[in-house]
Parts: C-alpha cells; sequence; structure tokens
C-alpha cells in the first residue's frame, strides 16, 4: 500500500504516521518513509492494556490512561504515565510492559499544533468509517460479486463522509509541513518569547 501511495505521488515523506501496533505496518513505513514520525492509537493502546486487567480494576485503569493523553502538556502526560507503571507495575506487569513498551510513539503528538491532537490522538475517525462498510458487507456477504462490492463500499463511503469531522485549524498542517518545531502543541518560538 505505502508502496503505491509513493508511486501515486506522495514523494515528500508524511510528517507523522498513526496506527495501531500492526507491525507489518511499521515496518514498511520504515522503508518507504523512513523520516516520517509515528504516532501509536491511544484507543487500540488502551484496550490492549485493560485485557491484560481484571475486570475490576478496568474502569480505574481506563481513567488513569485517559489521564495520561488527555494531559495537557508532555510533562505532565509523563508523570501520569509513571503513575500508572507504579501502581500496577508489581501485580500486573504485562500491563505495563504494554505500556512502557510503546512510551516514546504513545506521545508523538504533543510535537504537533494542540489543535490537532484530538485527530492523531486515535485512528478511530478514520476506522469508525470503515466498519460501516465492513458492517453492511458482513451481513450480505454470499450476495455481492466484486464489483457490487466496490459500488456499495463506494456508496457506504460517500454517505460516511458527510459526518466526518473536518480538520481543525487546516491552515497549521503549513507550520508542520515547513518544519515548525512544536513543544506541547505551541511553536517553539512562541514559548521562548
Amino acid at each position: 500500500m505505502l508502496v503505491d501511495i509513493k508511486r501515486r505521488g506522495l514523494q515528500i515523506p508524511p510528517e507523522l504516521a498513526i496506527g495501531d501496533g500492526s507491525l507489518g505496518f511499521w515496518k514498511a513505513l520504515s522503508k518507504v518513509y523512513d523520516s516520517t514520525r509515528w504516532q501509536r492509537c491511544w484507543v487500540h493502546k488502551t484496550a490492549n492494556i485493560l485485557n491484560k486487567l481484571p475486570k475490576s480494576l478496568q474502569a480505574k485503569a481506563k481513567e488513569r490512561l485517559h489521564q495520561i493523553w488527555m494531559a495537557d502538556n508532555k510533562a505532565e502526560a509523563e508523570k501520569n504515565f509513571d503513575a500508572f507503571i507504579q501502581t500496577y507495575e508489581a501485580k500486573y506487569p504485562k500491563a505495563t510492559d504494554c505500556l512502557k513498551k510503546d512510551r516514546d510513539v504513545l506521545l508523538t503528538f504533543y510535537d504537533f499544533p494542540a489543535e490537532h491532537w484530538r485527530h492523531i490522538r486515535t485512528t478511530n475517525p478514520i476506522e469508525s468509517m470503515f466498519a460501516t462498510v465492513r458492517l453492511r458487507t458482513a451481513k450480505v456477504r454470499s450476495c455481492f460479486s466484486s464489483l457490487t462490492v466496490l459500488t456499495t463500499a463506494f456508496q457506504l463511503c460517500r454517505c460516511a463522509q458527510k459526518r466526518w469531522i473536518k480538520l481543525h485549524h487546516p491552515e497549521r498542517l503549513g507550520e508542520v509541513i515547513r518544519g515548525v518545531k512544536f513543544i506541547n502543541g505551541i511553536i517553539e518560538e512562541r514559548i521562548a518569547a
């Protein structure tokens, strides 16, 4: 897929890629666009961690995980990250190991405009659109030819696009592309001033 995207014209590496733990994607990304930074999906990571905890602790643990990625700045996120590990590591090392192994790529979004954080912390906005297609095609799987599957999927996507959330402050993309450095979502030079 990435090779095809590059062949069709995306020659300049994307600044950021957001995804779940699909190892094949990250390995391919490193080969095709080696300078692209990674952001792991917090929704997928949260689900993976909660699966390693007893049901009785999941609600509280989920709240603590939200405190990490909803923090106003990276320092606060790091503090909440460490607190989560300290709280659960002794009894639930598999859960904390799952979190610790992706520490850097879970907090990458702090180096991008704060206005974009809601879009880049998770892949769910993209996946929810495809969930509609998956649901419809799964229900009537044997009734479709390859042409009707493609046509149906296209029409479902067209309907779903009416509900898409537009990128907040798209003008900030120009700054990202020009290499403007952001710290905790704010342009670095504004912090120094």
